[in-house]
């Protein structure tokens, strides 16, 4: 059984802590989820109470993957306390890391980011990149995957970073099947710049959610932003800035990313051929697909196919 072991800082905010048990917990006995604190003692939260542990840093030399989930801002300091600095280091190597939000920041203190891309929350972003200078912050995005290190922005992205990991492991089916016993969608579209203040718009100002619901029935079809933007009523131009402020990214790229999840989906749950996805996601050609899959993740359809087919559809 995999060992997930959640890290308690002074200062932890309480619904960040509770999420890897929430999706995780929520994969039928697939993994064991433990909360430790850097000295076994209880740690203040950043709300109005304390949070009691049974576990001391000696849990964090049993895990397989690591989550720091955030901790109050005002803690927040290019120095590490002794403590967090033995705890950490007395993690094994090649451990799965995972940070939630300010959790990056002790991440990078420890100099576990350096050279690395990362992410955090956006509203922070400008304190990260001025203490933490050699990090690759994209404040973008709801998470990032480098190697055996991941950081998530923001609060409810420690869901979608946790959901990314069942994926990971086990496949679609059941990272879907977990996303709906937690009531969220097994993927969200775009990044954390969607939810950077930005102006409200006026009344009856028209966003661009119809049309992308639109597409998504519509993605074997050959879609141009001049389709979308003809089913959102509005001019090219118009439809793509509106579309870039509320999804974080092109209308082009958007498309992109939808086709590719529509066909991790179908490698792991069909036995349609390489071509028979590529038409039906939208692909036009089997080679196109293959080389979209290969720039996003690295491998091939048959190979993603042959590690993510779960056993349920191989039967």
């Amino acid at each position: 059984m995999h060992r997930v072991v959640v890290l308690a800082l002074d200062g932890v905010y309480p619904f960040e802590l509770g999420i890897p048990q929430r999706v995780f917990g929520s994969a039928d006995g697939l993994y064991e989820i433990m909360t430790c604190t850097v000295d076994g003692a209880p740690v203040r939260s950043n709300a109005d109470f304390m949070v009691s542990v049974e576990h001391g840093p000696e849990l964090l030399t049993t895990a397989d993957t690591v989550i720091i989930p955030p901790f109050d801002v005002a803690l927040i300091s290019p120095e590490i306390p002794d403590p967090v600095m033995r705890a950490l280091t007395a993690i094994r190597a090649g451990t799965r890391i995972v940070s939630i939000c300010t959790g990056a920041f002790m991440l990078a203190a420890a100099g576990l980011l350096d050279g690395r891309p990362a992410t955090t929350h956006w509203l922070l972003a400008d304190d990260f990149r001025r203490l933490f200078p050699s990090v690759q912050l994209d404040p973008d995005v709801l998470f990032v995957e480098d190697g055996d290190v991941l950081t998530s922005a923001g609060a409810a992205s420690g869901i979608d970073v946790c959901l990314h990991l069942v994926r990971s492991d086990h496949g679609s089916q059941i990272a879907n099947q977990v996303a709906r016993r937690c009531v969220v969608p097994p993927f969200r579209d775009g990044g954390q710049a969607q939810y950077i203040e930005q102006p409200v718009p006026e009344p009856g100002d028209q966003g661009t959610a119809a049309a992308r619901a639109w597409a998504l029935e519509n993605l074997h079809r050959p879609l141009t932003v001049a389709d979308l933007a003809e089913q959102a009523r509005m001019s090219n131009r118009t439809f793509a800035r509106r579309f870039r402020d509320e999804v974080g990214a092109s209308p082009g790229r958007w498309l992109t990313q939808q086709r590719l999840a529509r066909a991790r989906q179908l490698l792991e749950t069909s036995d349609l051929s390489i071509d028979q996805i590529a038409g039906q996601v939208g692909f036009a050609t089997a080679a196109s697909l293959r080389q979209h899959l290969h720039a996003a993740i690295g491998v091939a359809p048959v190979t993603y196919r042959r590690t993510f087919r779960t056993g349920a559809a191989a039967s």
